[in-house]
């Protein structure tokens, strides 16, 4: 920011986010602008960025220090978020996985999912991605179709979702599911599977945008694919439309 006004100081700033500002804008013009162009045809950023990010300390910064984050406040993703902006960076899916999908994790997981989970997610070997869209459903996040039916100690999810961050290297990926369609909204849940080598989880096909080029956007389907009962984020089923 003080590259366009060098008189700007935001009134949230301190020296922490100041410093932080510096290291993030030095570390994005080296790593991230010059491969902007590369990531647009590729349609995804390299997966080793991610460890990039995590190694760089910019992944987890307003995450708790127990589980590996910096411990901040918002303005530590505020100042990220703003030097990526200015490293004309429009490919990298940091805004899906830092400021929005982690705190899913973190404020609605319980101790063992959040031990499990977290080291990963700030050092960027676990990338998180968040499936709410439906092929004709958009917005309306009542009439999800995804289908979440419990068998055992596992759930049973079945359908499809679409224009999903972070689609291509999703470790992690929070589904909205239906695990009790006769209650509407109230019959939601937010499971989160573990995609590596998962059967039933397939990656669909990188959907052409107008813009952000380099993002991968996917479409993702679910066919009888059996994700653990302790994955739900809550303690109870139903939970998921209000945690949205």
């Amino acid at each position: 920011m003080s590259a366009l006004f060098p008189a700007y100081r935001a009134s949230w700033e301190t020296d922490a986010h100041r410093d932080l500002r510096k290291h993030a804008a030095e570390f994005l013009r080296k790593e991230s602008t010059p491969n902007q162009e590369r990531w647009s045809a590729q349609h995804q950023v390299d997966r080793e960025f991610w460890n990039k990010l995590g190694d760089a300390g910019l992944l987890g910064l307003d995450l708790p220090e127990e589980y590996g984050g910096a411990g901040g406040d918002f303005g530590f993703s505020a100042v990220v978020a703003e030097e990526l902006a200015l490293a004309q960076d429009t490919a990298t899916g940091w805004g899906v996985h830092s400021p929005i999908v982690a705190h899913y994790i973190n404020t609605y997981g319980n101790t063992e999912q959040k031990a499990r989970w977290m080291p990963g997610i700030v050092s960027g070997d676990l990338v998180l991605a968040i499936a709410m869209t439906e092929p004709g459903t958009g917005s309306d996040l009542q009439g999800v179709r995804t289908s979440a039916v419990r068998d055992g100690d596992h759930y049973v999810i079945n359908g499809s979702k679409t224009f999903i961050s972070n689609g291509t290297h999703c470790d992690l990926l929070v589904i909205v599911a239906k695990t009790d369609p006769s209650q509407g909204a109230k019959g939601i849940s937010l499971i989160v599977a573990e995609t590596k080598d998962l059967p039933g989880f397939e990656r669909g096909r990188v959907l052409e945008k107008v813009g952000q080029h380099g993002q991968d956007t996917r479409e993702l389907f679910f066919s009888d694919m059996r994700v653990p009962v302790a994955n739900r984020l809550g303690e109870e089923d139903g939970q998921g439309f209000i945690q949205l």
